[in-house]
């Protein structure tokens, strides 16, 4: 009986907190642990596998999305549309690696007009090129 009163003072005084805030995350802990176990990928889901890939996923939409804010700043546009997550993730190297096979809804394509189609250079131009030099 003596520990009775304390014991209900602390529970009282827990806040709970959610598994994201404890990781430190913004992506959904809880949710992901959920799909893990609804998606029956294994038998049993560890404690740490959904924080793990909560982690990763939310580092990669960063990632993605701080690349397209730039892409969209190029363009003088205060909006993320789907034509700056195509040119963001095809500009850089690793995500395209990652996103090779993917196409983005109303992503349009890269901007690339093949060497064999510009114009040649005669070799009176190339000539005086070197000249003004």
């Amino acid at each position: 009986m003596a520990g009775r009163g304390k014991a209900i003072g602390a529970a009282a005084a827990k806040k709970s907190s959610s598994r994201s805030s404890k990781a430190g995350l913004q992506f959904p802990v809880g949710r992901i642990a959920r799909f893990l176990k609804a998606g029956k990928y294994a038998e049993r889901v560890g404690a740490g596998a959904p924080v793990y890939l909560a982690a990763v996923l939310e580092y990669l939409a960063a990632e993605v999305l701080e690349l397209a804010g730039n892409a969209a700043r190029d363009n003088k546009k205060s909006r993320i549309v789907p034509r700056h997550i195509q040119l963001a993730v095809r500009n850089d190297e690793e995500l395209t690696k990652l996103l090779g096979a993917v196409t983005i809804a109303n992503g349009g394509v890269m901007p690339n007009i093949h060497n064999s189609l510009l114009p040649k250079k005669s070799a009176a131009a190339s000539k005086a090129a070197e000249d003004e030099e």
